[in-house]
């Protein structure tokens, strides 16, 4: 018997059957996000707001948990992927990808605003909740100098490096230079490992002998040196090497 139905309408068969649009109202991701409290939402449909539409064969939702499985469903590997790696996702173009990236920098500014509301370091902790959300995404080394003043409060902080992290590419004059000029008598410095591996490294070390020795001729103190991995910090300080 021949079967009359064309391999077109089948497809938009199979199209319709998979769109959000035919779900049942409660169950479609921006009804649910109106209805019902945001946190019912789980992080594939979130996204699948931020992309609005799926491909030929899965709907946004669908589409959103392929790239929440990629990365294990952790929100700080999906933040480490670039515009180009998104794209590799069928149905995941340049608009899509840089919603994407907008909403998770969006979330990574609001955590630091939280923590420099509190203004005030008192542990290796603070320092570590106030650099996270900086550097935890990053695939590359960068190198920050915090400045407080006599309280342990925070004036400001400074990228000094990007890139590779090494004894050269540390200015220490630039260092006291910044810190001199905020009046500030007690500094900072933390740095991130892409690896994830939070352990110093000789030159970690070597370079923060170099920071406190110089600081100590200009009567400012070297708080700590935090290394941040994706999820735990090191600390120099509560370490005792330091």
């Amino acid at each position: 018997m021949k079967n009359n139905i064309s391999p077109k309408r089948v497809v938009k068969e199979d199209s319709a059957r998979l769109s959000i649009k035919s779900w049942s109202p409660e169950d479609r991701p921006r009804e649910k996000f109106i209805s019902k409290d945001i946190s019912f939402l789980s992080d594939a449909e979130l996204v699948s707001i931020l992309i609005r539409s799926g491909n030929r064969s899965e709907s946004a939702v669908e589409l959103s948990k392929k790239i929440l499985e990629s990365v294990d469903h952790k929100l700080n590997s999906l933040g480490k992927l670039s515009i180009n790696d998104l794209q590799k996702f069928k149905g995941i173009g340049e608009t899509k990808a840089i919603s994407i990236k907008a909403a998770l920098e969006l979330g990574k500014r609001r955590s630091i605003e939280e923590v420099v509301e509190k203004q005030k370091v008192t542990c290796s902790f603070d320092i570590f909740e106030f650099y996270k959300s900086k550097l935890r995404d990053l695939n590359h080394d960068e190198f920050w100098v915090m400045f407080l003043n006599h309280g342990h409060k925070i004036i400001n902080d400074q990228r000094l490096s990007h890139g590779g992290i090494s004894e050269t590419s540390i200015d220490v004059r630039l260092i006291l230079k910044n810190a001199l000029e905020r009046f500030s008598t007690t500094i900072v410095v933390c740095h991130n490992h892409p690896s994830g591996n939070i352990k110093p490294s000789n030159e970690d070390i070597k370079i923060t002998k170099k920071i406190k020795d110089a600081c100590l001729l200009m009567d400012i103190t070297l708080l700590d040196h935090i290394i941040v991995g994706d999820n735990s910090y090191y600390s120099f300080a509560d370490e005792g090497i330091l």
